[in-house]
């Protein structure tokens, strides 16, 4: 078992993870993490999400969440990106290295990564 100080230096370690996820940005991304998503590997592509969030210092305007289902289980991992004003962002078949991608081009430069993506049209 650990000890109370060690418990408290986990809690405060992992504080600006958790506050993350909680934000309220104006951008929100949405990992699915239903089981299909998971076994998909859904839970490293969240993580790689929040950590560069965290380090980019978008978490005044960036929100990293999850969800269950997403309803398209054959493209999962399935990363969503909702901008106040812009139409919803769907990525698909998502990796951490992807996700770092998205970070870098996305959501600090603006530019949608449209090779990761699927339309409602394509579905």
């Amino acid at each position: 078992m650990k000890s109370l100080a060690e418990l408290q230096a986990i809690r405060d370690k992992m504080k600006d993870k958790v506050v993350l996820r909680e934000g309220s940005g104006d951008t929100r991304v949405v990992v699915g993490m239903a089981t299909c998503g998971i076994a998909a590997g859904a839970r490293p592509v969240l993580n790689k999400f929040v950590e560069e969030v965290n380090e980019a210092g978008l978490t005044d305007k960036v929100t990293v969440s999850q969800t269950g289902c997403i309803g398209i289980c054959q493209y999962e991992p399935v990363v969503e990106v909702f901008e106040a004003g812009k139409e919803k962002v769907t990525y698909v078949k998502m990796t951490p290295e992807k996700a770092h991608e998205v970070v870098e081009k996305h959501l600090k430069g603006g530019q949608v990564v449209t090779e990761y993506t699927i339309t409602n049209d394509q579905i």
